[in-house]
This record gives C-alpha cells, sequence and structure tokens, in this order.
C-alpha cells in the first residue's frame, strides 16, 4: 500500500518548486485587524471635524426653513444668483492664467539658475505666505485707491488718471493673484526640476528651433506641474472672501461674500447652506474632470499612483 503522507519538509520543497513562499502556508490563517486600530483616532477626529459638519450643512440645506429642494430651486433659477457664479469662476479662471503666465517663467528660471540663487527665489516666493492676507489686502487697498501711489505715478510720468483700480474686478483679481503665485510656483518648479535639461538641446540638434523644441518637448513634460498649480489656484480662487470683500464692491460680490451675507444679514441658513454644498460639488467635479484631462496622472508632482 502507498503511502500519501506529506511531510512538512515534501511541502515546503513543493512551494519552492512552484515559485511560491515557502512560508505562506505558515503565514496563512485568520486576518489581523489590529493594524487597522491604528487609524480609528484620525477617523474620530475626520468625522468630528469634517463630515459631521458637512453633513449638518447639507441638512440645513434641504431643512431650513422647511424640507424640500426650494434653496437649490432658488440659487438656479434667480438670475443674480447665476451672475454671482459666473463671476466667481470667470475670476477664478483669470487670476488662473495670470499666475500661469507669471509662475512659468519664474519656476523655470528657478531650475537653470546657481543653488544659492534658487534659494534667494524660493525665499522671495515664501515671504508672502508669512504674512496675513489681511494686511496684504489692506496695502493693496493703499496702492490701489484713487489718490494711492500708482495713480500718482500714473499721473505725475504719464498725465493719465486717476484710473479706477479698486472696487472693480481688476483689483479683485490682481490681490488674489499676489495671494495665489506661491501655489503656482511650487508645484511648477517641482515638476520642472525632474525633467532632463539635455532634452531641449537634444531637440535643437535633430532640426527643432527652439519654440518647436519648447512645445513638443519640455512644456509636455511640465504638464503635471500646471495641472496641480492650475487646479489648486483655481480651488482655492473659488473659495476667496477677503480680498474681494475689501478690494471689490457690491457689483463685484462671489459665493463666498454671498454666503456670508445670506448667514450672518439675512440669517437665511438654508440659502447659504445650498451655496457652499453647490460650491463643494463644484470642487470635486472640477478635480475629477481634470484628473481625466491629465490621463490618469497624479495631479501632485512627485507623488506617483
Amino acid at each position: 500500500m502507498t503511502d500519501h503522507t506529506v511531510t512538512e519538509g515534501d511541502t515546503s520543497t513543493r512551494a519552492i518548486a512552484l515559485g511560491a513562499d515557502p512560508g505562506a502556508a505558515k503565514k496563512r490563517g485568520p486576518k489581523n485587524w489590529r493594524p487597522l486600530l491604528l487609524l480609528v483616532p484620525a477617523f474620530v477626529i475626520v468625522s468630528l471635524f469634517f463630515l459631521a459638519p458637512l453633513i449638518d450643512v447639507f441638512i440645513r440645506s434641504v431643512t431650513d426653513p422647511k424640507p424640500g429642494m426650494q434653496n437649490y430651486v432658488w440659487l438656479f433659477t434667480t438670475e443674480a444668483n447665476l451672475n454671482v457664479v459666473l463671476r466667481t469662476f470667470g475670476t477664478a479662471i483669470i487670476v488662473t492664467i495670470v499666475c500661469l503666465v507669471l509662475a512659468y517663467p519664474y519656476a523655470y528660471l528657478m531650475t537653470i539658475v546657481s543653488d544659492r540663487t534658487r534659494n534667494l527665489m524660493q525665499l522671495f516666493i515664501m515671504m508672502p505666505l508669512w504674512t496675513s492676507i489681511l494686511v496684504r489686502t489692506l496695502a493693496w487697498m493703499v496702492l490701489l485707491q484713487d489718490t494711492g501711489p500708482i495713480n500718482g505715478i500714473l499721473a505725475a510720468w504719464f498725465g493719465i488718471g486717476p484710473i479706477p483700480l479698486i472696487r472693480t474686478t481688476f483689483g479683485v483679481a490682481l490681490g488674489m493673484s499676489q495671494v495665489l503665485l506661491p501655489f503656482m510656483v511650487l508645484p511648477l518648479y517641482s515638476s520642472m526640476s525632474k525633467i532632463d535639461k539635455r532634452l531641449l538641446p537634444a531637440a535643437s540638434n535633430l532640426g527643432a528651433n527652439p519654440v518647436t523644441a519648447f512645445f513638443t518637448v519640455y512644456l509636455p513634460l511640465s504638464k503635471p506641474g500646471i495641472f496641480s498649480g492650475g487646479v489648486t489656484v483655481f480651488i482655492l480662487g473659488l473659495g476667496f472672501y477677503i480680498i474681494p470683500a475689501l478690494l471689490g464692491s457690491s457689483k463685484e460680490i462671489m459665493i463666498s461674500a454671498m454666503i456670508q451675507q445670506q448667514i450672518s444679514v439675512f440669517l437665511m441658513w438654508g440659502q447659504g447652506t445650498a451655496l457652499g454644498i453647490f460650491l463643494l460639488v463644484c470642487t470635486i467635479l472640477i478635480l475629477v474632470v481634470v484628473s481625466r484631462l491629465n490621463k490618469g496622472g497624479s495631479l501632485f508632482p512627485g507623488v506617483n499612483r
């Protein structure tokens, strides 16, 4: 009679022959869920400080002053609301374009200068982040007013003015661009610093002129930084409150100021929270669309999926 008993050594030998881990059989067993307990404090904190307020805001948007979708109907059927939404998105787009135009050459210059100069350029970018947004906005109010230094220079040197700079979309976009510029420069630099500097000379050696080499070689490789910086600036621009409130006017009101107005002035919590939920949904949709346009690439330079 043939003995079919298989020893532990035979099992290990067979596992090795099949390319498997010889200790896999020993490792099999009930899953250990204890490491997941380490996530419990983080989950509790996120639930208390993010999920719970978000759920409360959504519930208010469909129950205040009475249950129903009347707040969202008010949002999408009132012409003034649609104008505010279009103005908010238009201003955010303008600020994103301005920041990209200013930040791209600055970030590229950071990749080709010496380490000492690069550190100095990084310092210039980081210094505004160490100053309060309110202080910087008050400084812009002094600069842009009709009797301010900018109009004074225009009148003294060019004989023109005073030009209305404050309480305009231009003034709001200028103040927002100055605040959001670092959020465009840093992702661009992170992406550009990883591009091989020999690619442009190689393209030139193959017959491409500098413009063609830039648009066909360098620009596509810097796309992750453009997407990341553009999304960051655009989303932050949608939610700005202080700068539009101080540098704009009642005709230049944006969604964030309208939320404050509905809740604090008119005590219309339902309409204010509906605006907040609408802004959150728009932000999520923007992230999804840009992620698709980025062809599965990460929105954050240097972070691989």
